[in-house]
């Protein structure tokens, strides 16, 4: 069994694992939350973070989280300023994640966007979120620990695990300003109706890492395509699910759908997508399928809300798609000017 192979079979049952815990042991207020931390844990390259480690990251997080909500007097007294220190520090943040690689910078993103979404609209939203992305990271590497102990990657004598290399200050400033233009505009909407956006910026904050790494050629297929790839494996799930409601069925349709996606993540499956499609596509699915759970379990009318929910998410996916485009558009010409001016 091959690395790839492996890496299919962690990211499954690690997700199995992780429903097993958020849904059943643990009984969480936002499930969907913990499994989306799993998920990127579960997909980082490299060894499992070693559970001491985890809960260190998780209580270094959880500290960062509910000093987010430090953004949300300054967004509420003065709206502007907030929004343009909001813009500065998620460049920063795709700037830092660009040039060092780490894929967990995307929690960071996070940090300062959904945690003051949430205090505008709640406080006690606030230590809820912050807790339970916390416990994601525990989680991520408790799963992570317990997958990797089952499908171990025997690494040859003095062949360490290659470095992700960073992206150079010029193409990594770059980059972090198509991510920021993506995220921003969204975060300024769900301020002016928190509970209906919340669920959105997780969805937009992936849209916008993965605007960083996306061929301007192909931004609309793989940004719009991942989020309909998504809403369509949620269907799926919610489909199978509704067959026999039980955790057991949400563990086994999440694995599958793991299974699924993996296999074309981590390249056991050629496609004509890159991996950053497929990882959009699961966090998606996770995103659109939380809230359908947690409604139907309320009692609120799933489908309609659903729908709202899915429109919105493929209308975010177009607006990343046309701001890639216009802003590669635009630095074309400019070099296409300086070159004639040069000559």
């Amino acid at each position: 069994m091959n690395r790839a192979d492996k890496a299919v079979l962690r990211l499954a049952i690690g997700l199995g694992l992780a429903v097993l815990i958020a849904y059943g042991g643990l009984a969480l207020s936002m499930p969907y939350l913990v499994l989306l931390v799993v998920v990127m844990v579960l997909c980082k390259p490299g060894p499992p973070i070693p559970l001491a480690k985890a809960a260190i990251i998780a209580l270094l997080l959880a500290v960062l989280l509910v000093a987010g909500v430090l953004m949300v007097p300054l967004l509420e007294n003065y709206p502007l300023s907030g929004v343009v220190l909001t813009g500065a520090i998620l460049y920063a943040l795709f700037f830092l994640g660009m040039r060092s690689g780490n894929p967990l910078t995307v929690l960071l993103v996070v940090t300062f966007t959904l945690i003051p979404v949430a205090g505008v609209a709640e406080q006690a939203l606030v230590t809820l979120i912050s807790l339970t992305m916390a416990l994601g990271i525990g989680v991520g590497g408790l799963v992570s620990s317990i997958s990797h102990a089952f499908f171990p990657d025997h690494e040859r004598s003095g062949n360490k695990e290659a470095k992700t290399p960073g992206a150079s200050r010029e193409t990594a400033g770059w980059i972090a300003l198509r991510g920021t233009l993506v995220v921003l505009p969204v975060f300024v909407l769900a301020l002016t109706d928190p509970s209906f956006y919340l669920a959105a910026i997780m969805n937009t904050v992936t849209l916008g890492q993965q605007a960083c790494s996306t061929d301007t050629g192909s931004a609309g297929r793989e940004l719009v395509g991942s989020t309909l790839m998504g809403a369509l494996m949620a269907i799926v799930v919610w489909f199978g699910l509704s067959l026999w409601p039980s955790l057991w069925m949400l563990m086994l349709w999440m694995m599958a759908a793991a299974f699924w996606v993996g296999a074309r993540l981590f390249a056991v499956k050629a496609t004509a997508f890159p991996p950053t499609f497929w990882k959009t596509s699961l966090t998606t699915m996770l995103v659109l399928l939380g809230p359908a759970i947690e409604d139907s379990a309320s009692g609120t009318g799933v489908f309609v809300a659903s729908i709202s929910r899915i429109g919105l998410y493929v209308g975010v996916a177009l607006y990343a798609w046309v701001t890639v485009w216009a802003l590669e558009r635009w630095r074309a010409s400019r070099s296409e000017a300086l070159f004639f001016n040069r000559g």
